[in-house]
């Protein structure tokens, strides 16, 4: 993919501990990532001269960014970002199959070359000055949609199912639901997604948790549970894979 969103303020907070060195190798580490949708070759000396940059700039930004597997260095927000991007692809050629473009009300394709009859310029221009008119008076109208509700008892409920070996959660209080709804909204509203991209994305992120022997307990006397997953602080840290360095 040669496309893929930027958010400056998540990026800043994640990364103001880098030297500048550090963040413009992370910078083209972020690139070769979703230029060729693979994991960074393990062959850190290759890697450095394809981006150029030193060896040890690279080593250290891997280390501290990404986790180690056996095939390459994973990124965990980029892999979401991928397989997002692919599903979105899917779904348009699936749309596109079942009957292409949209027609508009004068009967032309969206995006024709065919030019509407006068008439129906004249209806389009009054629909213009009716939704001008509305706008005026009602200032909702013309603001970006709100993003779906969050759908709590689902994410509970599937949280329970996927990590069974974690502390279930029984009682969803309103503190519970207000730190589940709010990180609903930052994924949401970051991806630009629909209640049921949501609800994969969540599907995903309690699966990477099931796979991080520190959050379930297998390396050290403590679990993670669900009020861990869902605090605001350590939400983007088990994204990056932060819980995951400790894998072999």
């Amino acid at each position: 993919m040669h496309y893929f969103q930027f958010n400056i303020g998540d990026y800043r907070a994640a990364t103001a501990h880098l030297s500048n060195e550090e963040d413009l190798a992370y910078r083209r580490l972020l690139d070769m990532y979703y230029d060729t949708e693979q994991k960074i070759p393990l062959d850190t000396q290759w890697v450095a001269r394809r981006l150029r940059v030193d060896t040890k700039t690279v080593d250290a930004v891997l280390a501290d960014m990404f986790v180690k597997q056996e095939d390459g260095w994973f990124h965990a927000r980029c892999q979401v970002v991928i397989e997002h991007y692919h599903a979105m692809a899917e779904k348009n050629r699936t749309n596109g199959k079942l009957g292409g473009r949209r027609k508009n009300p004068v009967g032309n394709p969206v995006g024709s070359d065919s030019e509407p009859s006068a008439k129906a310029t004249n209806n389009q221009e009054l629909i213009t000055n009716n939704e001008s008119k509305e706008a005026k008076a009602s200032p909702d109208i013309g603001k970006p949609k709100s993003v779906p509700p969050a759908p709590i008892q689902e994410i509970v409920e599937m949280y329970n199912n996927i990590l069974p070996e974690l502390p279930q959660t029984i009682v969803v209080n309103d503190s519970r639901k207000r730190a589940i709804a709010a990180r609903w909204r930052e994924v949401v509203t970051a991806d630009k997604l629909d209640r049921q991209g949501g609800l994969d994305f969540f599907k995903w992120y309690f699966e990477m948790v099931k796979t991080s022997k520190f959050l379930t307990g297998k390396s050290k006397d403590w679990k993670a549970d669900m009020d861990f997953l869902f605090n605001p602080s350590k939400f983007p840290r088990i994204i990056e894979g932060t819980y995951h360095k400790d894998q072999k």
